[in-house]
């Protein structure tokens, strides 16, 4: 199951401004009555083309506020070892159970992953769909020929993946320090280009899909389709990851 790392919780203030733009909302939405009918997944499309409101609600400001942080270890589903494969983990489930912990009633709740080759999305989690995924991202940003995954493509290559090139700036280096490599020394310099993947194409994957995503919440419950989920997307994989989920709103 996914593992709680570290959490922490802030009292959060809220300006007046937000205050104001709270009461022109239920002004405005006086104003469409208060309907609260459920919008079917497949609607019949409305003659005259005018959207209209389909449930309203609000927070109440007297409440509670909530600002929380939690980070989560998500264990990987497939079979080891890495072998920068594409999966999906559905994170649906986890963030519901930690919303419900939290207490909060209506705000939102932010996701992000913490790694550069993953990725956030909200959309259908289903494995045949999973798999149409892999096969099209890969199309859109083949593996280097000179990578271990399994789709690596020939004649092609990414200068992120020259590694005994690297680190090719005083930035660079300065950054490897900063995370324990004591690269001015040669042998360590060697131990850090020997462990880094041949995984260019899953960075660019990555930036393409996004790190993070914000769902409403209301009276409880995140604002979601039917069929829609919270989807990591492993572009290295499969490992262990780690995403940070924040809540912010009211109990």
């Amino acid at each position: 199951p996914p593992i709680l790392i570290a959490t922490s919780t802030s009292i959060l203030v809220w300006i007046p401004s937000i205050l104001s733009l709270i009461q022109s909302a239920d002004a405005a939405s006086a104003s469409f009555g208060n309907h609260h009918a459920p919008l079917a997944a497949f609607s019949t499309p409305v003659s005259n083309n005018v959207p209209r409101v389909t449930k309203s609600c609000h927070a109440n400001i007297s409440s509670k506020p909530i600002c929380s942080y939690y980070e989560v270890q998500i264990p990987t589903s497939q079979d080891g070892p890495p072998r920068q494969a594409i999966s999906v983990e559905d994170l649906t489930t986890t963030v519901k159970s930690i919303l419900k912990e939290s207490g909060m009633k209506h705000g939102s709740v932010n996701v992000i992953s913490r790694h550069t080759t993953t990725a956030l999305t909200i959309n259908e989690r289903e494995n045949r769909l999973a798999k149409d995924m892999s096969t099209y991202f890969l199309s859109l940003a083949p593996p280097d020929e000179r990578s271990s995954a399994e789709a690596a493509q020939k004649d092609t290559q990414y200068f992120h993946n020259d590694i005994d090139e690297r680190p090719d700036s005083a930035e660079e280096a300065q950054r490897c320090r900063e995370n324990g490599w004591d690269i001015d020394d040669p042998v360590e310099l060697q131990k850090w280009r020997d462990q880094e993947p041949i995984n260019a194409h899953s960075h660019l994957l990555s930036m393409l899909l996004g790190s993070s995503e914000t769902i409403p919440v209301v009276d409880g419950e995140m604002v979601i389709g039917q069929w829609q989920s919270i989807l990591l997307v492993d572009l290295d994989g499969p490992r262990d990851r780690t995403v940070g989920i924040q809540f912010i709103g009211y109990e």
